[in-house]
């Protein structure tokens, strides 16, 4: 039930965005006809909203709160529970796999190709999440991995005229090679200072991309990127789409199998050690200088290869690509989806890609609506849209 003190905390809310709001809804002025029309008239249902969406709001609050408290049933999410069921795992699997072969061929061009750069973030956010979410080093300059990977590509065929099955690996070894250049200088840093460093190593990559004509062609950047051919044979514009399509689900899929093995493999342990204590991880004997700068390494590797599916389904880079904003992104896609979850990645990247895509109905809001979302999602699921499960081992005395 709604309490008092929350009627009265949510009256004076709705009073006080009444305040707040008063010279952007209320006043109009008429340029034209030089006069001031005040609209009352929403200064009521900026009141009403606000009392009703405080009461919500802080009804919720206080659910989730009695819950946290009372600590009943399985805290485990329910994709957890379906995926570690034998029974249900193959039907979801196989759901999963129809889904993704007819999606292409169901579905308009137009979305296909939304998805195409939604499953790149998924590849981009599964890479950061070995570096912030098992190892707990907080990156905000890893969209300049992901530059380097697209550049890669646009320059190397570019002047060689090497092909994209050619530079998808160099991309993979470049970015796990910057990736390690990047690692060294910040090996005794953590927290805010890590963040300003690689926040710096970042907009170092993408200055030098603006400014270097001779080599990234600056601010103009680099057009007529092929797209992938197969073996030779070049498709048109909308097979060419679905052929990208199947790449970055293969590319996906891997991606998945190789951070899941190295999540639970010995270098993946000492990874989520060396997040929840450094100083016991160090006490304990593992290599803190090996661990973090490996982190790095295969966290970038996949930046890179996602930089070459950018770079040949836009087929146009220029430096302006690979802002700050797009680090920010990426850091949004671990932290909403679930630091530290594979499968909360995903979720966060899916969400996050293709919602403000499917707003564009209401242009003038989506944003508002995107940014009011991810306020929901921080307060209401701190952990994520699907946190991470610890695995455990269960030792059964042995039947003689």
């Amino acid at each position: 039930m709604i309490t008092k003190n929350e009627v009265k905390q949510s009256f004076f809310i709705g009073l006080w965005f009444m305040v707040l709001t008063f010279p952007i809804m209320v006043i109009k002025v008429d340029t034209i006809k030089n006069l001031v029309v005040f609209r009352w008239e929403r200064v009521a249902f900026v009141g009403i909203l606000g009392f009703f969406a405080s009461l919500i709001w802080n009804y919720f609050l206080r659910l989730k709160d009695e819950r946290k408290k009372a600590e009943i049933g399985d805290s485990t999410p329910i994709v957890h529970r379906i995926l570690g069921n034998e029974k249900f795992r193959p039907i979801f699997i196989i759901a999963m796999i129809v889904f993704a072969i007819a999606y292409p061929f169901v579905m308009p061009m137009y979305h296909t190709s939304i998805m195409i750069s939604a499953l790149v973030y998924v590849m981009l956010g599964l890479g950061l999440n070995i570096v912030v979410g098992l190892a707990g080093l907080l990156d905000l300059g890893y969209v300049a991995f992901y530059a380097v990977g697209a550049y890669a590509y646009a320059l190397l065929n570019l002047h060689f005229g090497i092909s994209f099955w050619v530079v998808l690996p160099i991309s993979a070894l470049l970015g796990a090679l910057f990736g390690t250049l990047l690692g060294y200088p910040v090996l005794r840093l953590r927290g805010d200072y890590l963040a300003i460093v690689t926040l710096g190593f970042g907009e170092i990559i993408r200055i030098i991309l603006e400014n270097w004509n001779d080599f990234s062609n600056g601010p103009r950047g680099i057009p007529n990127i092929p797209a992938p051919s197969f073996f030779g044979h070049l498709f048109s514009q909308h097979n060419s789409v679905i052929y990208l399509y199947f790449i970055i689900i293969a590319l996906c899929i891997l991606t998945i199998f190789f951070v899941n093995r190295l999540e639970n493999s010995r270098i993946g342990r000492a990874w989520i050690a060396l997040r929840d204590d450094e100083i016991a991880c160090q006490a304990m004997g593992v290599d803190k200088t090996k661990t973090k700068l490996t982190a790095f390494a295969l966290g970038a590797t996949w930046a890179g290869m996602a930089g070459v599916i950018f770079a040949a389904k836009t087929s146009y880079i220029n430096p302006m690509s690979f802002t700050i904003w797009e680090s920010i992104t990426i850091l949004c896609v671990v932290v909403i989806g679930g630091m530290g979850s594979a499968i909360g990645v995903i979720a966060g990247a899916l969400v996050l890609i293709l919602v403000p895509e499917y707003l564009r109905a209401v242009a003038e809001y989506r944003m508002l609506v995107f940014g009011a979302m991810q306020v929901i999602v921080m307060v209401f699921k701190p952990e994520g849209l699907i946190q991470a499960v610890r695995k455990t081992y269960k030792f059964e005395k042995q039947k003689d």
